[in-house]
């Protein structure tokens, strides 16, 4: 029979990427929609309520690093589609625990902490994906199409999980957040496979467009020894990329953990006017995601990889600072969701330049460089989500967003160190 898409296989797999990336999204923004009702039922305060937020990011950022290690190993099929059923149980568990149960916070956070761990595959496995089977002129699309599910995913989950919190009530918003998450997987086990020659719908003439842009790195060691740790820990693009990207975790998960809440509690919207102004911040990721990826891959064409990946990461994070800041100055909670909204999205201008980056100058252990670089983001989403609260408490909310807006800056000029040319090599033995 014939399959009309199958000249383009790469880019059904990056799409069913970016609706992996969405549900991962929805997976873990619905706690903090849900916040306020949990905090009800089992009597916890925000510092609390940071504590079970922070739970999830900080074995998220734990397993970032081994997380990539295995998708090399076993490529990024399998590890994905487990990690889809790891987390859509973990999630329907976190709306299990009884609210009158002795030792109710330590079972969330235990159960949080394990959700984290299932979610911290997804990422890596995208980039050991991307190393496989995009080249490296098409990088900026595919990266920043898998990235605006974060902010699609996230931008739904407002609306959707206010919608059945109202109705049915909380627990119900995790039951359904798990089913989908569960059907995504299923799909993925089905469509995916680990590289181009091994799936039955490539043609020769997109398999050869794919290795004409695969980079050196990949080349070299898709059949030896993978980079050391050492390697790579050692290399100064890895430290900077984490550097850069661990300012970048600390800004955008301000917007997913606590934005919501903030507009709630402190601008004074209610629940409905939360929902739909919490919505801005993603659905602007989303677009600055998208948009990113596509500057990043025609600058990349025209002027050279340091100006295309480096650039556009630099200017969108010093964008970022401005906005971030701006938000904090305006008196009319519309405004300042707006405003704060642009932020969020100049922050996703340069998610693509790091992912790219890291698939050109890892090649085969994209997957454990991607994942050292993410583990700097999630200890950055760790730190904010408890932090947050406790600037906001002794300084005022304007005070917390300022420290994410100099932390963007910081990202921006980490990025000046940046060389996407110079590739990892495996040391002398």
């Amino acid at each position: 029979m014939l399959n009309p898409f199958r000249s383009r296989i790469r880019w059904i797999l990056i799409f069913w990427m970016f609706i992996i990336s969405a549900i991962a999204y929805l997976d873990r923004v619905n706690i903090s929609i849900a916040g306020s009702s949990i905090a009800k039922d089992y009597g916890l305060d925000n510092i609390q309520l940071g504590w079970v937020f922070s739970a999830f990011v900080l074995a998220y950022a734990l397993f970032q690093a081994p997380g990539g290690r295995l998708s090399d190993y076993f490529g990024p099929r399998k590890v994905l589609f487990l990690g889809t059923i790891w987390w859509g149980v973990f999630t329907a568990l976190t709306a299990m625990v009884p609210a009158g149960m002795a030792g109710a916070l330590i079972v969330i956070l235990a159960v949080r902490f394990c959700l984290g761990i299932g979610e911290a595959v997804v990422y890596p496995a995208s980039n050991r994906l991307v190393a496989n089977w995009v080249p490296f002129q098409e990088r900026g699309k595919a990266n920043g199409l898998i990235f605006c599910g974060t902010g699609a995913g996230a931008g739904i989950t407002p609306p959707l999980i206010t919608f059945i919190l109202m109705n049915y009530g909380w627990r119900w918003s995790f039951y359904v957040s798990a089913l989908i998450g569960l059907v995504a997987g299923l799909v993925w086990l089905w469509l995916a496979r680990d590289r181009p020659e091994q799936h039955p719908w490539v043609k020769p003439q997109e398999a050869e467009h794919i290795r004409s842009g695969l980079s050196s790195a990949t080349a070299k060691t898709a059949t030896g020894n993978l980079l050391s740790w050492g390697t790579i820990l050692k290399n100064g693009n890895v430290q900077a990329l984490t550097l850069s990207y661990f300012t970048f975790g600390y800004s955008a998960y301000i917007f997913y953990t606590w934005f919501f809440i903030y507009l709630n509690t402190v601008r004074g919207l209610d629940l409905k006017a939360s929902s739909y102004y919490s919505m801005l911040p993603f659905l602007s990721m989303a677009v600055g995601s998208l948009l990113g990826g596509w500057i990043c891959d025609r600058v990349t064409k025209r002027y050279g990889k340091r100006m295309g990946r480096c650039g556009i990461a630099v200017v969108g994070l010093g964008l970022a600072a401005i906005f971030i800041a701006l938000g904090t100055r305006a008196q009319d909670a519309a405004l300042a969701s707006i405003i704060l909204a642009g932020g969020a999205g100049a922050v996703y201008l340069s998610q693509s330049s790091y992912w790219s980056v890291t698939a050109d100058i890892a090649g085969a252990s994209a997957g454990s460089v991607s994942g050292v670089m993410n583990m700097g983001a999630q200890i950055g989403g760790a730190i904010t989500a408890s932090l947050t609260p406790l600037i906001a408490k002794h300084f005022g909310w304007s005070a917390s967003f300022l420290v994410a807006a100099a932390l963007c800056l910081i990202g921006s000029l980490a990025w000046l160190k940046v060389n996407p040319e110079r590739e990892l090599v495996r040391a002398p033995e």
